[in-house]
């Protein structure tokens, strides 16, 4: 009887293990699985969509990227869409791209490109980019992607269009990454995945906070009234998830799950370009407002998470040690309970949402990573020290 028998140690562990559990319960049953309740919803017909097809202007911002632009433009190019134009802002580039932006105009009327002076200083040529697109636009409705994202189909637009009622001014799509080799791309294809887990469950939950620019739509008048980029200047990033940010509302925006309406960006080749991409939203993402900052909630998920990890490996680790095989038993239920949970959820959304790569092995290993992975880059972000601000 006495092996069977709980110590205050025990029963500390699982007690907080089972917290913990509830907890990430929460975040996933009532966040991350939103996509998923979305679709069902769709095809339920419980989503109302407009049947106007307003025109549009699709935006996309390039700087030596014309191999980019020679393999994926003419798919954004070709949409089956009544009436949209394209714009193209070609930032300083040094390659081949004015002359195959020049070629592609010949064949493609509403394709339009322009370019940023290469003496802008004490400005994000990024957000100068946009500005000077965004004022050279035709029509209302704006469509941002980038150079290196082509769209899951010919439907793509229309799919974002339907999302345009009158009480929208904001539309976010999903983005992920083709499949490709190696373990980094693992690592960025997971990470990506769970990014847009969290930005459109919280959005699709009525409390947007943030936006990427591969795949997102927002109104040319809405852009001016809130003055653009005033807010933030001085930051090298921001134009998409700043923006978003300060402007989207749970009664504005709506987000668009269908995996025709999706963007496929190529695997990032080297981890220092991934590196740097998530050290430059990190240093955006202090300034988000929210509830989800407000309260931290984005932080509650993280640190439960690792948190439910050490337990989970303390009452391994001392139950064998005590031969208590109870303790043992239980904590692998409620690890076992977690991971069910969490391999459902993300490989159920990772299909509908087009991903080829699934996460059932490596799914407890990128789970612990992350966290772990995010605080190193915050680290070497402070270790860099302003380079998040303006080069003169």
């Amino acid at each position: 009887m006495e092996a069977l028998a709980f110590n205050n140690i025990d029963l500390v562990l699982l007690s907080v293990s089972g917290t913990l559990l509830i907890i990430q319960a929460f975040y996933y049953l009532g966040l991350y699985n939103r996509i998923h309740i979305n679709n069902r919803a769709v095809k339920r017909g419980d989503v109302h969509f407009t049947q106007e097809l307003p025109p549009l202007s699709v935006i996309i911002c390039a700087r030596n990227e014309s191999e980019n632009l020679r393999n994926f433009l003419p798919a954004i190019l070709e949409q089956d869409y009544p009436d949209f134009e394209v714009i193209v802002i070609n930032d300083g580039s040094t390659d081949e791209s004015e002359a195959l932006l020049n070629s592609l105009e010949e064949k493609y009327h509403h394709l339009y490109h322009s370019f940023t002076p290469e003496d802008s200083k004490y400005i994000s040529r990024k957000k100068l980019a946009l500005t000077l697109a965004i004022k050279a636009s035709k029509h209302n409705w704006l469509v941002l992607t980038e150079a290196n994202c082509q769209p899951a189909s010919n439907q793509w637009l229309r799919l974002m269009a339907r999302n345009f009622t009158s009480r929208t001014e904001v539309v976010l799509g999903y983005s992920g990454y083709e499949r490709g080799k190696g373990w980094l791309h693992k690592r960025v294809a997971f990470d990506s995945l769970f990014t847009s887990l969290s930005y459109l469950g919280w959005a699709l939950a009525g409390k947007p906070y943030m936006g990427l620019g591969r795949n997102m739509a927002y109104r040319k008048e809405l852009f001016f009234k809130e003055k653009g980029f005033s807010a933030h200047l001085n930051l090298q990033r921001g134009d998409d998830d700043l923006f978003i940010n300060q402007v989207a509302k749970g009664s504005n925006t709506r987000v668009e799950t269908d995996v025709n309406a999706t963007m496929r960006m190529q695997p990032i080749e080297y981890y220092r370009e991934w590196k740097e991409e998530k050290v430059s939203y990190m240093a955006t993402s202090k300034y988000y407002r929210g509830i989800q900052h407000d309260l931290n909630l984005l932080g509650l998920e993280i640190i439960s998470r690792l948190l439910f990890h050490i337990l989970f490996v303390t009452s391994v680790v001392l139950s064998i040690l005590s031969s208590h095989w109870l303790v043992l038993g239980i904590a692998f239920v409620i690890w076992a309970l977690r991971y069910t949970m969490q391999a459902i959820i993300i490989n159920k959304t990772a299909t509908e949402m087009g991903e080829k790569r699934h996460y059932y092995f490596t799914l407890p290993i990128f789970d612990f990573l992350l966290p772990i992975q995010s605080l190193g880059f915050k680290l070497y972000r402070l270790y860099r020290g302003k380079s998040d601000f303006m080069r003169r």
